[in-house]
């Protein structure tokens, strides 16, 4: 293997001839390199190639820079007689050879903090407004549905029915029934120190009838089925069936939303009366097993303790969880554009919206009904 070496030809007027032979590689190109770095691009130069036997990439790029330099000088820099494989070689070095792109450099990182937050705060409320946009146009639908006598899909509201309640008992029962053993355990745990263990079915029986059973049936419901639609109503915008039906005039809220509302707010009242119900004969059999209440005693107790305007509250805070669930569900459905990842954005958005409307509300009707007495 030769070492790298270059001649000068400087004689004349006319272009300099910049002749390289040898091997111009990694180890042994900087015993030239020094001096063709300090050529000088004052005129045209050739560089002729003839006698190079072989070449890399660190070879090419000190030919190409030449040729860079040269023509960022405004002068002609060509090759004579280089190979093939030499030409190919410096070819793709000067292809890669693009200026490095540089990070902006970071601003005051509180203004950054600042804008974060206000974008964020902009977003939220541009989603706030379309919500309302769609919850007025869902009302107007109901509305019309009822007053106008308008047809509504029954088969469509039967068929979320069965998808939302009868196919919910199951797990609605199983974790109902588990809270109000858990319930009446702590309970006892706590009230047996002053010997009050009687008053577990005072805890059970109000706790569970008024709030528990109603809102963990909501979270569950809205984790189990308002994610449902969500994702239903967001692959068939994604598919552009919403889209065709709006085009041969058929109403996407007629169609779409009223029937999993009307089926959602119908079978949450129904599933959180069952939840409540199975809650307490959880309780109660922990009662029975642990505390030696019989379960007479345990159904007459809760029929003293437990006053029926807990229940009715109960029934009316449970259609509106429902209808909020479903109207959460629809609208972040409706909101998918682009590709499937949005399908899984948005029904991760409609579980949490729900859950955290419902507990809001939750504690609205807390604090709005003791404000009336009802304690």
């Amino acid at each position: 293997m030769t070492d790298a070496t270059m001649t000068l030809d400087d004689a004349g007027e006319g272009a300099r001839t910049l002749h390289l032979s040898g091997t111009l590689t990694v180890a042994s190109i900087g015993s030239v390199a020094p001096e063709m770095a300090a050529i000088q691009p004052d005129r045209d130069l050739k560089i002729d190639l003839g006698g190079v036997d072989r070449i890399d990439t660190t070879g090419a790029w000190i030919v190409h820079k030449l040729l860079r330099d040269w023509e960022k000088a405004g002068k002609s820099a060509t090759l004579d007689h280089a190979s093939d494989d030499a030409k190919r070689l410096i070819d793709q070095v000067a292809a890669n050879d693009k200026p490095a792109t540089r990070r902006p450099p970071h601003g005051n990182r509180a203004i950054e903090r600042l804008e974060m937050i206000g974008g964020s705060v902009v977003h939220a409320a541009h989603t706030l407004g379309e919500f309302l946009a769609f919850l007025g146009q869902t009302l107007v639908a109901l509305f019309q549905t009822i007053f106008e006598r308008r047809p509504l899909r029954w088969n469509a509201v039967i068929h979320q029915m069965e998808v939302v309640g009868a196919n919910a008992l199951g797990i609605v029962g199983l974790l109902s029934f588990l809270v109000g053993i858990v319930l009446a355990q702590q309970g006892a745990v706590q009230l047996q120190q002053f010997g009050a263990e009687i008053f577990v079915v005072n805890l059970i029986g109000r706790s569970v009838i008024r709030e528990l059973g109603i809102l963990l049936t909501a979270i569950m419901v809205a984790g189990r089925s308002g994610s449902a639609f969500a994702a239903q109503i967001g692959s068939m915008k994604l598919n552009e069936e919403v889209d065709a039906m709006s085009s041969i005039g058929m109403s996407p809220t007629e169609v779409l939303v009223l029937p999993r509302v009307i089926a959602m707010v119908i079978m949450l009242t129904l599933l959180s009366f069952f939840g409540a119900i199975m809650a307490i004969i959880g309780g109660g059999l922990f009662c029975w097993v642990s505390l030696n209440i019989s379960p007479a005693s345990f159904v007459q107790r809760i029929q003293e303790v437990t006053p029926l305007s807990d229940l009715v509250i109960g029934m009316i805070k449970a259609p509106i969880f429902g209808f909020i669930i479903a109207v959460t569900g629809c609208f972040q459905g409706m909101q998918v554009t682009g590709n499937a990842e949005s399908v899984g954005a948005r029904t991760t958005q409609s579980v949490v919206q729900s859950i955290f409307l419902v507990i809001v509300l939750d504690a609205f009707f807390a604090v709005f009904f003791t404000a009336l007495g009802y304690v």
